[in-house]
C-alpha cells in the first residue's frame, strides 16, 4: 500500500497543481500520515473508533445503514460528498449515493469542483450525450486543468450522461487560487478579478485558524504570506459557493469535492448555506487509522486502507 503523505503531497502538488495543493495540504494535515496502520477510525476526545465500511451519524456517534442515510440526506437540499482524489473507494461511495438519491429524485444535478466555470458548455453538452468521452476530455482539457487521471471519475461521469443529469461546473481557473496564493488578490491582472466571487468572506477566524495551522506546518516556494494564502482558500471555496447557490434553481444538488473543503463545514458548507439558507449535508470519507473530530461532519464513511488508482490514462 502507498501512503500518500503530507512531504509528498507538497511535492507533487507543488509542481503539478498549485492551486490544489492547498486543499490537499489541508487534508493531509486532517487525516495525518498513519492510514492503514490500524483496523479502525477513532473519533478524537473520546473512546469511540469505527471498523471499515461503517457510516458513522456524528451528530449521534452511532453507525447508521445506507438506506437510513439515504433517506436523511433526501430531506437536505445540498449534498456534499467528499473525496481523497486518488482514493478509488471514494468515489465509488460517491457514485453509489448518487444513484441512491437520483432514484429518490430524477431531477437531481450535480456540482463539481474538478471543472472551472468556463467548460460549462461542454458539460452541457456531455448531460446530453451529445459527447463521446474522447471528445469532451480535449474539450474541457482535462490534463491540463484537474490532470488527476480521467478513469477516477469516469464511472461517474458516464453514469450523469447516461442518466441526462445536469453537470455543474464550480471551480475558477487553476491559475487563479495560485497567483492570489503568492501575490494576493491586489495583484492579480484585470481579467482574473473578474472571475473573483462577489463575496469573499475572510473573517470566519475557526477556518482561518484551521488553515493557518496548515501554513505553518508546511514552507511552500513563494508562499510566504499567510494573509495570501489564505485570500486563495477563501477566494476558492466562495467561487465554489457561488456557483452551486447561482445553479440549485428549486432542484436538489449532489456536490463532490475534495475533503478539506467541506472539513467542519467552514469552506463551502456553510458558505454555500449563508447565500442560500437551504438545508445540507456533509459525508465525510476518511481511511481507518484516521483521527477526526466529532464536527469534522454530518456523516463519516469508514473505508479500508487506502487503495489508490493506478497512474493510466484512460
Amino acid at each position: 500500500m502507498q501512503i500518500f503523505s503530507a512531504r509528498r503531497a507538497l511535492t507533487i502538488f507543488s509542481q503539478t497543481l498549485p492551486a490544489i495543493g492547498l486543499l490537499f495540504l489541508g487534508l493531509a494535515a486532517t487525516v495525518g500520515g498513519c492510514a492503514g496502520r490500524s483496523p479502525s477510525l477513532t473519533v478524537k476526545d473520546s473512546q469511540s473508533t469505527y471498523a471499515a465500511e461503517t457510516i458513522v451519524d456524528m451528530e449521534t456517534g452511532m453507525p447508521t445503514g445506507f438506506d437510513s442515510l439515504i433517506h436523511n440526506l433526501s430531506r437536505t437540499d445540498v449534498v456534499f460528498l467528499g473525496e481523497q482524489h486518488t482514493d478509488k473507494r471514494h468515489h465509488e461511495i460517491q457514485l453509489q449515493i448518487l444513484k441512491a438519491l437520483w432514484e429518490k429524485d430524477p431531477s437531481i444535478t450535480v456540482g463539481m469542483e474538478m471543472f472551472s466555470r468556463e467548460y460549462q458548455p461542454v458539460l452541457d453538452l456531455w448531460s446530453d450525450g451529445q459527447l463521446e468521452q474522447s471528445t469532451f476530455l480535449e474539450k474541457v482539457q482535462w490534463y491540463a486543468n484537474w490532470r488527476f487521471p480521467y478513469h477516477h471519475y469516469s464511472e461517474i461521469l458516464a453514469f450523469v450522461r447516461d442518466k441526462h443529469i445536469p453537470v455543474v461546473a464550480l471551480n475558477l481557473p487553476a491559475h487563479i487560487p495560485a497567483r492570489i496564493a503568492t501575490g494576493g488578490m491586489d495583484n492579480l491582472l484585470a481579467g482574473d478579478r473578474r472571475k473573483l466571487p462577489a463575496d469573499i468572506d475572510l473573517t470566519n477566524e475557526p477556518h482561518r485558524e484551521y488553515v493557518r495551522d496548515i501554513f505553518e506546518k508546511h514552507h511552500i516556494p513563494g508562499r510566504s504570506n499567510f494573509e495570501y494564502f489564505y485570500q486563495a482558500q477563501c477566494v476558492w471555496e466562495d467561487i465554489m459557493a457561488q456557483s452551486i447557490s447561482e445553479n440549485l434553481n428549486g432542484r436538489r444538488m449532489v456536490v463532490l469535492l475534495g475533503n478539506g473543503h467541506i472539513v467542519h463545514k467552514f469552506g463551502v458548507p456553510q458558505r454555500t448555506f449563508k447565500r442560500t439558507n437551504r438545508p445540507f449535508a456533509t459525508i465525510y470519507p476518511a481511511s481507518v487509522g484516521t483521527v477526526v473530530e466529532k464536527s469534522v461532519a454530518d456523516y463519516v464513511w469508514v473505508t479500508p486502507p487506502r487503495r489508490e488508482h493506478p497512474q493510466r490514462h484512460p
